[in-house]
């Protein structure tokens, strides 16, 4: 007997691609995809901008479930706007406000850097010489790699050869916690040679930590805040938290939901500052006009590309720089940024030094990277850049809506097919083919339950969600369509 029309020849195709993009539109919108995509006019005013940002910002944050938001806005070189939203604390009801400090993660890096050449600015190092020469009250450990040619401009850029480092080695306010040197000493292990490729690193920066301590006889502390906070103006940055601290910084949210506890680090130089979003703003337009921390040459250094296989984070960026990475805008302008992630904390800031803009993002919530790409489109978009490479998380989030639909109708064309009684040819090697598939998939499944951190999770916090259950379906409705012919011919041959 001929099987029903709905399966003969192309038919199906059509059918599955016509299904797809009906899924994936329904996944878009209802995930939020479609609902919060707007364009923001670039002629519009200041004031236009910000009301528009006033009624925007609420709407992701409740998308993407954001406690709290810190944003500052520059223009022309000065801070033109600064503004908060929602809760430093969600449990107890208190507000965040612009003069809350908030823990900004490797933006902390960018800050670093500016330490390290002011050093360079007053003869006290080279860039390029050796660091160890430098470094009087610790040494590197033994390693398999040579460690006495790494130079300080390879810690500034990631191309040293050092670790990630221990990320989840955090403390609480006023618990005593181990020395950076004692850390270092675990940690600063290289994992290649110096000069081989760009291997993004907070023991680099770290180690640069003990280089600032050991030139100036001063805490990493002390000489920041002497050199770059003060001349800066950035009157609440700070490393030093306690548990009495007024205002206290704000509560961090991981990807559930759940509040994090203020932390620290053992180590500052890669991590460890606490600011609120105007003093990244003053920071950040510092490197667009004249300044008394920098001269312009430093400035320029600071953001010239050093490397520019810089691996996943290319995917958004074109190089590296000192301390900042560099991307190439669609104009032709080049904009420099950074941006911080630890539990709970999410944070951004992006400049064009060419036309004297930038913006600062800061918030207390890890599933922020949406919301970040969303509130930084709508910001190119009015100063006419017209994108930036963040936007590109906006079009992941269409092709995941894609992908999640492929899933979907696939499992429903193979469950239908399983109904009307529909059987392909049975091949050895398609059902292993299959069977292997669906295992995978499976095993990928269970692996990534029990993994504290997934970057995937954190790219699309509310698409993640059907991700999984889309690939637990299909992988489902493999195997019955494996199980389930057989079962038919043998009671059919009875």
């Amino acid at each position: 007997m001929k099987n029903t029309a709905l399966f003969e020849g192309h038919k199906i195709w059509v059918w599955f691609i016509l299904l797809s993009v009906v899924i994936a539109s329904l996944i878009a919108l209802f995930s939020g995809s479609l609902q919060i995509r707007r364009t923001m006019a670039a002629e519009v005013t200041l004031d236009e901008f910000k009301a528009h940002m006033v009624e925007r910002i609420p709407a992701l944050m409740k998308q993407y479930e954001i406690p709290g938001c810190s944003i500052a806005l520059v223009k022309d070189g000065e801070i033109v706007w600064t503004e908060a939203y929602g809760y430093a604390n969600v449990e107890s009801g208190r507000a965040l406000t612009v003069d809350t400090p908030m823990s900004v993660q490797s933006i902390t890096k960018s800050v670093t850097a500016w330490g390290v050449m002011r050093l360079a600015e007053k003869g006290l190092i080279d860039l390029d010489a050796p660091v160890s020469q430098y470094l009087k009250s610790w040494q590197f450990p033994n390693s398999d790699y040579p460690t006495e040619k790494i130079t300080i401009r390879q810690l500034l850029s990631h191309t040293a050869g050092m670790p990630l480092g221990d990320f989840t080695n955090i403390y609480a306010p006023d618990e005593a916690m181990p020395s950076s040197r004692d850390v270092m000493t675990r940690e600063a292990v290289p994992t290649r040679e110096a000069g081989a490729g760009f291997a993004y690193s907070n023991v680099g920066y770290n180690i640069l930590e003990i280089l600032i301590e050991d030139i100036t006889g001063q805490s990493f502390s002390e000489y920041l805040r002497s050199d770059v906070f003060q001349p800066l103006g950035m009157d609440s940055a700070t490393f030093e938290i306690d548990a009495a601290a007024t205002p206290y910084p704000s509560t961090g949210y991981n990807l559930s939901g759940k509040p994090v506890p203020v932390y620290l680090y053992p180590s500052k130089a890669s991590g460890g500052l606490f600011a609120t979003a105007k003093d990244i703003a003053r920071f950040v337009a510092a490197g667009l006009k004249e300044n008394p921390v920098l001269n312009s040459e430093s400035v320029k250094q600071v953001y010239q590309p050093v490397s520019h296989e810089i691996g996943i984070y290319g995917f958004v960026f074109n190089a590296y720089g000192l301390g900042h990475y560099i991307e190439k805008l669609p104009n032709g302008m080049s904009s420099v940024s950074h941006g911080g992630q630890g539990n709970g904390i999410m944070t951004h800031f992006q400049s064009v030094p060419e036309t004297g803009d930038a913006i600062v993002i800061l918030t207390n919530s890890q599933r922020s990277w949406p919301f970040i790409a969303y509130v930084l489109s709508d910001w190119a978009q009015w100063r006419a850049f017209p994108s930036v490479g963040m936007g590109k998380i906006i079009w992941g989030h269409y092709g995941i809506c894609v992908l999640i639909g492929i899933l979907i109708s696939a499992s429903l064309l193979i469950i239908l097919r399983l109904i009307v009684g529909f059987r392909q040819p049975k091949r050895a090697a398609f059902r292993v083919l299959r069977a292997v598939t669906a295992v995978i998939l499976l095993g990928v499944l269970v692996w990534c339950a029990f993994q504290e951190y997934l970057f995937v999770t954190s790219v699309f916090p509310v698409l993640s969600g059907w991700l999984g259950g889309s690939v637990l379906g299909f992988s489902v409705v493999m195997l019955l369509s494996m199980l389930l012919p057989a079962r038919r011919r043998k009671r059919a041959n009875l």
